[in-house]
């Protein structure tokens, strides 16, 4: 018996898609097949790649070197930290991002001849942005959100593809995100929307982020606010229109548009909002045929959206205050930026993994100190005083945006008490720059922590 066929289909499901992105220079011009294929053989060349990583080595390739920024080895399904070139499969994505703000914004005229109501309702931004360049990877979240959203994606475009009867199997190309505020919903519907101007390149030429400005779809003339939503959706079917392009409708704080008809059926809300919800809602099923739109939306009051809004919704995802884990990655990633920008002196901050191993193997009675220069201590210790302020950050309820502001608060308060630890290196501009010693600093972060709690006593005593 021939078993060729059994092996060759046994080698193929063992191997794993892995992403790779390919960021060109802004001024690159060779052709993005040309790189693609150069990419290919070169990754081809590694007989193993650390997931996620960044490539190097393609620097010495002249085919690579003038045109090529960076090659960023991706997302994978799998949890290995690396994988052998038999295990991937390759998809490797080439994108030139734009430079600067390139924003157009729609505005809302009702017609009435007043320049007082004629409010920006969206604006535009041409995808893949520079300036939105690390968002995709500063958003840590506990389980696999992101890689969800991808997939989801995927799935409804191999359904439109494949040709699926709507009436059939339905999906309606609307997600929601919803939770506490500075969770980072927003950052990640322009995180995402950035992710799938990349990874869609091989099929949209371009790509587009309209943003919603919710509030301005209500005009003091009374029954304008429908025809408003209708217009802007009008505007967004022109952009569609062009099926060489990709468009992400992210509609923020959805709730102010979505606000429950019950409401306005009993009296305790005007009736406009009930025609704004019906003029939003008929626009979503026009839209849900088209496969080259999505609809992102964020909520922090969920129970006040509409239901027949949520039950639009194919992905109703809750995004919760970062765990302890995932707000050591933060802090660490905060760190790691201000040591590799010569603010904080060098220092090796472990891995989560790292400190949680540093953790089972220091006793309760340690205090936690580090009296020796020795590199593997020195790491243990900020491992686990890293850990030790991330527990007091959960305990503290604090969202993933007061996490990404302690670096600078930390600052203010390391330049009040380091005055005397703080030494002179020379800067990459050739001048003096004061350089903060990482103890300072944490012990600075520490302090701010302390003084937000008792901040936070106070207003609840109000």
């Amino acid at each position: 018996m021939d078993t060729k066929p059994a092996v060759s289909a046994l080698s193929e499901a063992k191997r794993w898609p892995v992403h790779v992105e390919v960021r060109l220079k802004s001024r690159a011009s060779a052709r993005f097949d040309t790189i693609r294929k150069h990419v290919q053989t070169f990754v081809a060349s590694h007989d193993r790649l650390g997931i996620p990583s960044v490539l190097e080595g393609w620097q010495d390739l002249p085919e690579l070197a003038a045109s090529v920024e960076i090659i960023n080895i991706c997302e994978t399904p799998c949890t290995k930290q690396s994988l052998s070139r038999a295990e991937m499969m390759l998809h490797v994505h080439v994108y030139q991002p734009s430079d600067g703000d390139s924003f157009e914004e729609f505005a809302t005229g009702t017609g009435n001849g007043s320049e007082d109501d004629d409010t920006m309702a969206a604006s535009v931004c041409e995808l893949p942005n520079r300036s939105w360049e690390g968002l995709w990877n500063s958003l840590i979240y506990a389980g696999d959100i992101k890689l969800k959203l991808l997939d989801y994606i995927h799935a409804t475009l191999l359904l439109s593809d494949a040709g699926v009867d709507f009436n059939l199997v339905s999906w309606n190309r609307v997600v929601l995100l919803h939770g506490p505020p500075g969770t980072g919903k927003t950052s990640l519907c322009r995180a995402l929307a950035q992710k799938l101007s990349i990874r869609l390149s091989h099929r949209y030429s371009h790509a587009r982020l309209l943003e919603i400005n919710s509030h301005s779809l209500f005009s003091k003339w009374f029954s304008e606010s429908g025809k408003l939503v209708q217009r802007l959706f009008n505007s967004i079917n022109e952009l569609i229109e062009e099926e060489d392009g990709f468009v992400v409708v992210l509609i923020d704080e959805v709730e102010s548009l979505t606000a429950a008809r019950a409401g306005a059926m009993a009296g305790t809300e005007p009736s406009d909002g009930l025609r704004v919800v019906n003029a939003l809602l008929t626009q979503l099923d026009k839209l849900k045929h088209r496969k080259n739109v999505l609809i992102m939306s964020t909520s922090n009051l969920v129970n006040a959206i509409d239901s027949a809004f949520v039950d639009r919704a194919d992905i109703v995802q809750f995004i919760d205050l970062p765990t302890r884990e995932a707000i050591y990655e933060v802090l660490r990633s905060c760190l790691c930026e201000v040591i590799a920008k010569g603010v904080v002196a060098p220092a090796k901050i472990p891995t989560l993994k790292q400190a949680q191993m540093f953790e089972v193997v220091t006793k309760a009675g340690d205090d936690h100190t580090c009296k020796t220069e020795d590199p593997h201590e020195k790491q243990k210790y900020l491992g686990l005083r890293v850990l030790k302020l991330a527990t007091q950050c959960r305990s503290q309820q604090m969202s993933g945006r007061a996490l990404r502001r302690l670096p600078v608060l930390a600052l203010a308060r390391y330049l009040g008490m380091g005055s005397t630890a703080q030494t002179s290196e020379t800067g990459t501009n050739g001048s003096a720059t004061g350089v903060a010693d990482i103890d300072i600093w944490l012990d600075g972060m520490a302090q701010v922590i302390q003084e937000q709690m008792k901040e936070r006593e106070h207003l609840q005593q109000q």
